[in-house]
């Protein structure tokens, strides 16, 4: 697995979201930085945990002018119920064929409970406008990654 890294440009692609609409990160760059993150499951507890934290941070991510999109292997309709479920105010995007996964480099062996098996691994990433990633989040907990990003955004990032 060879994740990309801050300083690289982010590959652009087209995925179905939450209602079956062809997104492209190219488009959403057009009209502030991205927040691509990356989670195993719709509908599981820790990416819910996850999701939820985002969710509630919408208007502060807003002010730094920032948008989140959140991409799993879930097909259109599973992210469609999650969405609705838990109110998510921001796009979710089926990577069902782990393409763009890969092209990140988030697609790769996982363990779990002795078992070994290939999987989405939890990153994400803070893209400019211009398509460079200004930021790898790595290291936090699903309940606390709203945080880390809000954080970074708040006391770390340079101002554009």
């Amino acid at each position: 697995m060879q994740t990309l890294t801050a300083g690289q440009q982010a590959p652009n692609f087209t995925l179905p979201d939450q209602h079956s609409k062809a997104i492209s990160l190219s488009n959403l760059l057009q009209q502030s930085k991205v927040l691509v993150y990356f989670y195993p499951k719709a509908m599981t507890p820790g990416c819910t945990v996850q999701a939820c934290g985002l969710r509630d941070i919408q208007s502060s991510l807003a002010e730094h002018g920032v948008q989140v999109v959140g991409i799993s292997t879930d097909a259109p309709a599973r992210l469609a119920k999650f969405a609705e479920r838990d109110q998510l105010n921001f796009t979710l995007l089926g990577d069902e064929d782990h393409q763009v996964a890969e092209q990140f480099g988030v697609w790769g062996t996982k363990k779990f409970m002795g078992k070994v098996y290939d999987g989405l691994h939890r990153l994400s990433f803070l893209v400019n406008q211009d398509g460079t990633i200004d930021h790898v989040f790595d290291k936090f907990k699903t309940k606390d990654h709203h945080q880390v990003v809000l954080d970074y955004l708040q006391h770390r990032a340079p101002q554009q």
